[in-house]
């Protein structure tokens, strides 16, 4: 059934020059494609997903509870995308609140002060169990000086398993999966997969089927992912879309083109 959808992805990406790495699997009939699934990634902010699922399950481990405050100090200020660089020092937000602003945001100090929360050391343990064993973190975002291990990389295939996982429940526990996906169904940077969707508020009166995305990008120059979970009516995919090596402007149109082509194939 996935044939068709495989050829028009394959004919996207045959017009670039970059290399791409593609996990694609249809969670209602049990398929699976993958391209260059263990092909390594910059992360960029494609990491901040496996961050989140770390301090969920610190949460479930007792270490703090979600509505737990949070006091914004000068030195968790760090630049690039989100808004909680432009806050009041002072300012105490939910660690709750503070997970939202990484994910729907893409909110750099806000995944710092994550990372500092629970420690390098629960985040690569939550790669770890998911069976992220191709994928790396070594550095907090937005910082001057990399750690000389290495960088933050992932590959379609590691991410691709711990969506699957948050999709049919198992990430963290249930309850936190859902969790998960409903903070990632609220993401505000919609100019890659969700780009040429159905405008969400008309699903329901043009006889178009209702869709939702949970899904997080990421983006440094030159390299440019989204990756999430599809629901389109009954159905739902895991899309895990990672490029490289591409200008900008083609890697974005190209990612709006295969989830048009993801969204037609649910909605068939």
């Amino acid at each position: 059934m996935m044939k068709t959808l495989v050829s028009k992805i394959h004919d996207m990406i045959g017009q670039s020059k970059g290399i791409w790495a593609i996990v694609l699997e249809d969670l209602n009939f049990g398929e699976k494609w993958e391209l260059n699934g263990d092909e390594l990634f910059y992360a960029a902010s494609v990491i901040k997903v496996p961050i989140m699922a770390a301090v969920f399950n610190a949460v479930e481990r007792g270490e703090f509870s979600l509505s737990d405050q949070i006091v914004l100090k000068e030195e968790d200020y760090v630049g690039g995308s989100g808004v909680l660089q432009h806050f009041t020092t002072g300012t105490a937000l939910s660690i709750q609140d503070i997970i939202m602003l990484m994910i729907i945001q893409s909110d750099n100090t806000a995944t710092n002060i994550l990372i500092d929360l629970v420690g390098f050391d629960s985040v690569v343990q939550s790669m770890n169990e998911v069976g992220m064993e191709k994928s790396t973190f070594y550095n907090k975002l937005m910082m001057n000086n990399p750690n000389p291990k290495g960088f933050n990389q992932i590959s379609a295939n590691d991410i691709a398993m711990l969506l699957k996982q948050m999709a049919i429940g198992e990430l963290v526990s249930a309850k936190a999966s859902e969790q998960m996906i409903n903070i990632m169904k609220k993401q505000q940077i919609k100019d890659c997969l969700p780009e040429r969707l159905p405008s969400p508020y008309s699903n329901f009166n043009n006889g178009m089927n209702a869709w939702e995305l949970a899904h997080k990008t990421g983006w440094i120059p030159g390299n440019r992912h989204d990756v999430g979970i599809f629901f389109v009516g009954d159905r739902k995919l895991i899309a895990t879309v990672l490029s490289k090596e591409e200008d900008d402007l083609v890697s974005k149109r190209i990612l709006s083109e295969i989830g048009e082509a993801i969204y037609n194939y649910l909605s068939n």
